[in-house]
């Protein structure tokens, strides 16, 4: 990451790429005057967290106010626009930590025409730096801002499929303990994965939308080639979008799967109990008989008048059961 004294706020890197050529990474100390000459065009890669970013924005040339707004927003949700011969909007995208990839919900704003392509963001994201680096390797097969753009779509693409493949393994595991013989509640780990399969759903949904809206804008707002890129992206993130669709089709079997278990158990407990209740009642009723405070009880009086109360209990038990069972509840 550049320093914090950049000329130009809140920059993470900038790139120079010529077609045909090898790319060229701009020095930290670079400024307006460095990007807007060279030929070629330019990536420029800033950190929303430095709050001089908008106004560096807004003397950049050729972006609209609309462009702008798209590029400093903290909306989290996706966007995707097209407005004299600018493509700019918000894309989701998967954090990164310093040493991994998160499965949290980040947030790339773009815009792009001819000459530029500027993304912002307000945390690390996984598919900016995988597409950085594929820049630093090869910068020859981008011979424009818009197969930048392609790329970062695409990169996001195979992350989702990464956690796609995690998840399914996660509901297989889950799964196996579902349908095992042993009763276990994972409900506790299935949860997280529901909601997370819900949100990514969600959110691909819109980015679908969002694309094929904007390839039908009308021909004359929109730049030489952007309609066949958005389509070729919209079938991309549809197939990862079934994809996430059959997990959580699968991951709410799973759920009434364990509710239909656990109301099993649950009935299954109140059928003991109601036979346990069943069973002692007699004896309940004829200890209360014996307990009462009054005179002339049977057996008070005679030598095995325990022995004899508590053969009543017995027999009080044995004819429960019986009615029970000639009753067809036992």
């Amino acid at each position: 990451m550049f320093p914090l004294s950049s000329p130009i706020p809140g920059l993470v890197w900038a790139y120079r790429i010529k077609p045909g050529s090898r790319g060229e990474r701009l020095s930290p100390e670079c400024r307006m005057a460095d990007v807007m000459t060279g030929g070629g065009f330019v990536w420029i890669h800033l950190n929303l967290a430095d709050g001089r970013v908008a106004g560096f924005l807004e003397q950049f040339p050729g972006l609209t106010p609309q462009a702008i707004a798209a590029l400093t927003t903290h909306d989290t949700h996706a966007a995707l626009a097209v407005d004299e011969k600018l493509i700019f909007g918000t894309l989701i995208d998967f954090q990164r930590e310093f040493d991994a990839a998160t499965r949290d919900i980040g947030w790339l704003h773009f815009a792009l025409s001819d000459t530029f392509i500027i993304t912002t963001r307000l945390q690390p994201i996984r598919s900016v730096d995988k597409v950085r680096a594929a820049v630093e390797k090869n910068t020859s097969r981008y011979a424009a801002p818009l197969q930048i753009f392609e790329v970062l779509v695409a990169e996001f693409q195979r992350g989702m499929i990464a956690v796609v493949l995690e998840l399914t393994e996660e509901l297989n595991q889950i799964e196996d303990h579902v349908y095992g013989s042993e009763m276990r509640d994972e409900r506790r780990r299935l949860t997280p994965i529901r909601r997370l399969i819900v949100r990514l759903h969600r959110h691909l949904r819109t980015m679908l939308l969002i694309m094929r809206r904007a390839a039908a804008t009308d021909d004359d707002e929109m730049p030489d080639g952007v309609e066949d890129s958005l389509v070729r992206l919209a079938g991309r993130l549809e197939t990862v979008d079934q994809d996430v669709s059959a997990l959580a089709d699968r991951a709410r079997l799973l759920h009434e799967e364990l509710d239909s278990k656990q109301s099993a158990e649950t009935n299954r407990h109140l059928y003991i109990l109601s036979l346990m209740t069943a069973l002692l009642l007699p004896p309940s009723l004829v200890t209360g008989f014996f307990g009462m405070n009054t005179t002339a009880l049977p057996f008070s009086d005679g030598a095995h008048g325990t022995l004899s109360a508590f053969g009543f209990i017995l027999i009080s038990i044995f004819l429960s059961w019986l009615i029970l069972r000639r009753t067809g509840i036992l």
